[in-house]
């Protein structure tokens, strides 16, 4: 009897750790389920049979989160950090595989893995896809790609600004704000910001569909790609990606700039609107990447201009591709693998770059190579001066050792993943530049990767299923920023 007792005890114990974690994840699956009925309105509307499977993908997600919140009624939302850290991964892995139903049950033509992938690319943000002819889908599930995307980035910059930073991933202490200081409750003083942050991301994608309506784009193109834009996701209407516009270079030069918009520090947006104009160009992050962009775009530029091609479409598709790349959105105007061995290898590495901390877009983020750098500096230094206390200062503010020590942790993870990764696509017969390139686009949310199969003119439908779930793995990992999985994967973690 006592043993039964004490069963009963540890079970109840369990369920009440174990509930606000719950709660939360039904709390996002309505969320989910919500945003699926603006296809599905738009399916009745038209008459299309694809109407269906939104149907039943709603229902389905809303009954799981229905029986979720009856199971937990009671409990409410406070999550300890050990809860967070489990949550995170929890939700971006649901999310990804509720979002995949209308895939499964409305485009026949993709196996379950297939709409799997797709889903976790387009709720990572990352833009690579499977989808041969998306020309030929119904306007509903052109519109579910996009708002997937939508719905990821959004969840990306929540993410950074107030999960991360509270979980001491990766470095992002250095961005620890108010909204970080979560208190062991899901929203004790994040309100405010939150609001403001989703205000400056809705006001963002609706200037872009406003820009690319004007410039010529049907309805749904632009608005489809207004999320994509700004999300940095990179999913189009079109097997070509925006070259389907490449004629059209004042949309590419929009483009670039709402992918640019993207990719920048939300809460600084936030800042600016508040009345600090100063706030965005005075950040470091901000500053070095635009700086590294406008270099890039130069020598790009500068090296087709010298193979004769004409100098203003040299700039225009030199400096949306770049922009794509390093804001990892993954659109492409042009196939850039044919323009030389310079502009390949620099694309390559492009691709590790990423944007700025608490934006949408993915990579190593820039903030992370400007610390590297002040960390080379200051060994530079102690070499020269063996006694000399040099302090370390980043935007104004000294970087704490915990700050080094999460920004040196992330980068060897971030880059032994890649390569751990890269070997196990190499064991499944994919060739040297499929298998790395494939491997770092995955776990950088990138998109395209190089050569002819994966490359911008190419698609991940011909890679083996085993393949693309390695890469759903890397992509989710890569979104995560990596650690966030890594401690799960700790029996130290679960012993605690």
């Amino acid at each position: 009897m006592p043993f039964s007792t004490k069963r009963v005890a540890f079970a109840l114990n369990s369920t009440r750790r174990w509930a606000p974690v719950l709660k939360t994840l039904a709390v996002l699956w309505i969320i989910l389920a919500l945003f699926m009925l603006v296809p599905l309105g738009v399916l009745a509307w038209e008459n299309d049979p694809d109407v269906w499977a939104f149907l039943k993908a709603v229902t389905v997600v809303a009954t799981l989160a229905g029986a979720s919140l009856a199971a937990t009624y009671r409990t409410p939302i406070e999550l300890k950090p050990w809860q967070m850290f489990v949550l995170t991964p929890a939700s971006w892995v649901s999310v990804s595989g509720f979002a995949s139903l209308p895939l499964i049950l409305g485009a026949p033509q993709l196996s379950i893995t297939n709409a799997v992938f797709e889903s976790v690319s387009a709720i990572t943000t990352t833009g690579s896809t499977v989808i041969v002819g998306i020309e030929h889908l119904s306007d509903g599930l052109k519109l579910w790609r996009g708002l997937m995307q939508w719905l990821g980035g959004i969840g990306i910059i929540v993410m950074g600004i107030a999960i991360l930073p509270f979980l001491k991933v990766g470095g992002m202490r250095l961005f620890h704000t108010e909204s970080s200081d979560w208190s062991e409750k899901v929203m004790p003083r994040t309100g405010g910001i939150a609001k403001a942050t989703l205000v400056v991301y809705v006001g963002l994608t609706g200037v872009a569909m406003l820009g690319y309506f004007v410039g010529g784009m049907a309805p749904l193109d632009a608005v489809v790609h207004a999320m994509t834009s700004i999300a940095t996701g990179g999913f189009a209407n079109s097997d070509a990606s925006f070259g389907a516009y490449a004629d059209a270079p004042w949309l590419l030069w929009m483009a670039s700039a709402f992918m640019l918009c993207g990719a920048l520090p939300f809460v600084l947006y936030i800042r600016f609107l508040r009345g600090t104009p100063e706030a965005l160009w005075q950040d470091q992050q901000v500053r070095g990447l635009i700086k590294l962009l406008l270099i890039v775009i130069v020598c790009l530029s500068a090296w087709r201009v010298a193979l004769g091609e004409p100098w203003f479409d040299s700039l225009t598709h030199v400096a949306f591709n770049v922009v794509s790349v390093v804001t990892t959105t993954g659109y492409a105007s042009d196939d850039y693998t044919l323009w030389g061995a310079l502009p390949v290898t620099a694309f390559f590495y492009l691709t590790f770059m990423g944007g700025c901390s608490g934006s949408t877009s993915g990579g190593m983020k820039m903030f992370r190579f400007q610390i590297a750098l002040l960390m080379l500096r200051n060994q530079l230094r102690y070499l020269i001066h063996a006694h000399g206390v040099f302090a370390t200062r980043y935007n104004d503010q000294p970087v704490s050792d915990e700050v080094t020590r999460g920004v040196i942790a992330f980068s060897f993870f971030f880059f032994l993943t890649i390569a751990a990764l890269a070997l196990s696509l190499s064991t499944l017969g994919l060739d040297f530049v499929t298998a790395v390139s494939g491997a770092a686009t995955a776990v950088a949310n990138v998109g395209p990767g190089l050569g002819e199969v994966i490359g911008p003119a190419g698609n991940f439908y011909t890679l083996p299923d085993a393949a693309k779930w390695l890469l759903c793995a890397g992509m989710l990992m890569g979104r995560l920023e990596i650690l966030t999985v890594i401690v799960l994967l700790t029996p130290m973690f679960w012993r605690r």
